[in-house]
């Protein structure tokens, strides 16, 4: 009788060894830098951890239709749909302040395309900051490694005139208006200073 482990290896016996050897898996090189979330993930826990604020991803809400059971321990989501479009990727609460914001990534080094935003998450950054919430978006310059506060007003001023007028936010834009965050050790992405400029 063969034996399997329930990650599906098959146990061998001490003294035994496999009758074939297993294909050496290639070595990935991608994936060494966090992304964006992840950074800003880990920059939450920090913050949370250290009692100095409470700011967590939202989950996207989506609705499993089907679902494949090849074994016990592997399912696999075939089919899924968003169950409504998502507001924005972060929210929570930092000094007494209700704060809402998104992150975006963007390869373009002259200017940071508006289509990386929708309708909706405009709509409710609106919202927000018509009850008094701290909104902004975080935007990272990826080839430049810069990374920039935008505040909702900003960004909602620049939707507003893209019908008439351009379809991207200048850098040189960023560099006169936004709040640059430099990275650092903890947090990683020390993001609560520049709200505190923002604030000010």
């Amino acid at each position: 009788m063969t034996i399997h482990y329930p990650n599906g290896a098959r146990y061998l016996p001490a003294g035994q060894t496999a009758h074939h050897k297993a294909a050496a898996k290639p070595v990935l090189h991608g994936g060494r830098g966090m992304t964006l979330e992840q950074e800003l993930n880990e920059s939450n826990r920090y913050y949370l951890s250290h009692d100095i604020a409470v700011i967590h991803k939202k989950p996207t809400p989506i609705q499993i239709v089907k679902v494949d059971y090849p074994r016990r321990s592997a399912a696999v989501i075939k089919e899924a749909y968003f169950r409504q479009a998502s507001t924005t990727d972060y929210n929570g609460i930092y000094k007494g302040r209700y704060v809402d914001f998104d992150a975006k990534e963007t390869r373009n080094k002259t200017s940071f395309p508006l289509t990386n935003f929708h309708q909706h998450q405009i709509d409710h950054m609106r919202s927000c900051l018509k009850q008094g919430g701290v909104c902004f978006g975080l935007i990272k310059f990826v080839t430049l490694n810069r990374l920039y506060l935008l505040s909702a007003s900003d960004l909602i001023a620049y939707w507003d005139q893209q019908d008439s007028g351009r379809k991207s936010i200048p850098i040189a834009d960023f560099e006169k208006i936004a709040f640059p965050i430099q990275y650092a050790l903890n947090p990683v992405i020390p993001y609560l200073s520049a709200v505190d400029d923002l604030l000010s």
